[in-house]
């Protein structure tokens, strides 16, 4: 059995990760291609976005079929044989569910615009307040009221997310018993891991107006979600004790995960959080441009950490996904410290307690698109804040910077695998434009180069399974006042582990509050640091280190 704790997930965007049919997208054969670099990397687990049949308004996120895969991803029997060459190299398949809501164009939503009622009842319809306001304020996520109207219903429907993703209505039990349908043919596949979108959302409390925001509080983390967790454990993924779960959970709070991830709390193995991921934003708000706060970037990693292991909980520790713009561009410095600063990052989350992921092009470096025409974006959530924006009195050069460092698209630019063309990813025309830095950034050279950032992640995945204090030790915050540098401490059995970097281009002399003599450098992002360190140590430009001591 594999121990998630000592494991590393690698994401697969499948649309952007290897075109093997000259079509422009990526396909699961095209992963199946590039399975001896991911065993390379040394990873446990590869989580694959949902490749399932889909109008691909939200890119896979909209679901019309949960039992077949797209024919422009490939067949089933290609996922069947990814599922098989996948484990003779020791790795296993995480897939996907997206049951928080469906595509418009699956047959149950057909059927409810139909007027079938048994399947109106699988999603939520509500009659609208006088002079034809919708149900509530609520918005979508995407931008707009979060209910589209039905004419000839004189209803509408929710849709936290695009018009064309209805939301399930998880309080009518016949859908819960459809889901863990779902689950339990994927777990005949041989899949061993499942990761749930937006999970936290599928309990939906009283449908009220939100005088103070745009509704979250009424559907963020809801009043039966523990217990349907708990049921879609028992019933499907639970029965199997080596399949891995983790949660995708919006807006959530610390107090619900110690439940959602807790080692006995029967629901979940591991979640993801995305406070940390906001602290250059203003407030909720995500279409701004704001510099990161350092401090509140700290803290909020620190209380996490802090938190999961005082209630025995486990977290998924991450930077970058498919929705989540590319780490080195937000945090680190593109550039004269490129390699450097994604080292540096890359030491921040796999030294913690947690099961680290790691998304497609991030252990490459590759960076932001730098896109500047709108026609080359492509997500629907960076399309409708392009034009909202402009609503809102921006300008459009205004615009393009916000996108520029937000959009999801960042980190939807496909795989930079070598200096051919498009990168390497396809020999047609690519779905989204490849980054202009390709023939500088790519896997090919980085494999080549033993002091690259593939090779330095590759160091990073090997140490955790090496040392167990990196998988099970206990976390100590340090120097946390301090305005430039990222620190803390694991121990386990006697063994002590110290992380320290910095986190901007000045040099900066740092004293460990614990004090570091007879410790040695494990790794670090500068060839030529020493590997004894003393009491004091002078950190480079976005210098970072792992030291370490046994008893």
């Amino acid at each position: 059995m594999t121990d998630f704790k000592k494991s590393v997930v690698y994401q697969i965007y499948p649309k952007s990760f290897c075109d093997s049919n000259h079509d422009g997208l990526g396909d699961l054969q095209g992963v199946i291609g590039k399975l001896d670099y991911i065993k390379e990397l040394g990873v446990d687990y590869i989580w694959m976005t949902p490749f399932f049949v889909s109008p691909q308004n939200d890119n896979g996120y909209d679901v019309e079929d949960y039992y077949h895969i797209d024919p422009r991803y490939g067949t089933m029997e290609d996922f069947e044989r990814l599922v098989h060459e996948a484990d003779q190299r020791g790795i296993r398949l995480m897939l996907d569910m997206v049951f928080n809501h469906t595509s418009s164009r699956h047959e149950w939503f057909r059927k409810a615009l139909a007027g079938d009622e048994k399947y109106k009842k699988y999603y939520i319809f509500k009659k609208g307040k006088e002079q034809g306001k919708a149900p509530t304020n609520w918005e979508s996520k995407f931008g707009g009221s979060a209910w589209e109207y039905v004419p000839g219903m004189d209803e509408y429907y929710l849709h936290l997310f695009d018009v064309s993703q209805p939301d399930l209505n998880w309080d009518n039990e016949e859908v819960r018993l459809e889901l863990q349908k779902v689950i339990r043919f994927w777990m005949e596949k041989g899949v061993k891991g499942f990761r749930f979108d937006v999970v936290n959302l599928v309990s939906k409390g009283e449908f009220a107006d939100d005088e103070e925001g745009d509704g979250r509080k009424f559907y963020t983390d809801g009043p039966n979600i523990h217990r349907y967790l708990k049921e879609l454990n028992a019933q499907s993924f639970g029965k199997d004790a080596e399949i891995v779960t983790v949660g995708e959970m919006s807006s959530t709070s610390l107090e619900n995960c110690f439940q959602y991830a807790g080692e006995d709390s029967g629901e979940l193995s591991m979640v993801f959080s995305f406070h940390h991921l906001k602290v250059d934003f203003m407030g909720n708000e995500k279409w701004v441009l704001v510099p990161a706060d350092f401090m509140k970037l700290k803290k909020i990693l620190f209380d996490w950490q802090a938190g999961m292991e005082k209630h025995n909980a486990w977290n998924a520790v991450f930077w970058c996904n498919h929705d989540q713009p590319r780490v080195v561009s937000r945090f680190g410095r593109e550039g004269k410290y490129w390699k450097e600063s994604a080292k540096m990052l890359a030491t921040v989350i796999h030294g913690m307690r947690g099961t680290p992921y790691i998304y497609q092009g991030e252990e490459i470096g590759m960076t932001n698109a730098g896109f500047h025409d709108i026609s080359q974006y492509r997500d629907v959530e960076s399309l409708n804040h392009f034009r909202i924006l402009q609503e809102k009195g921006l300008t459009q050069e205004d615009a393009y910077r916000i996108l520029q460092v937000h959009s999801r698209d960042n980190g939807r630019t496909p795989m930079q695998w070598n200096a051919d063309k498009n990168g390497g990813f396809t020999d047609g025309g690519p779905w989204i434009e490849v980054n202009g830095n390709y023939k500088d950034i790519n896997a090919a050279q980085q494999m080549g180069d033993e002091d690259s950032i593939f090779r330095y992640y590759q160091k990073l995945v090997s140490l955790r399974k090496e040392y167990d204090i990196i998988a099970y030790g206990s976390f100590q915050a340090l120097d946390e006042r301090n305005p430039s540098v990222l620190a803390y401490m694991r121990e386990y059995e006697g063994q002590k582990l110290v992380v320290v970097c910095n986190f901007y281009e000045k040099e900066r002399n740092w004293k460990c509050p614990v004090g570091l003599w007879g410790y040695r450098c494990l790794l670090g992002n500068y060839k030529d640091r020493k590997m004894e360190v003393g009491e004091e140590a002078t950190l480079r430009p976005y210098e970072a280190m792992i030291l370490y001591k046994e008893r």
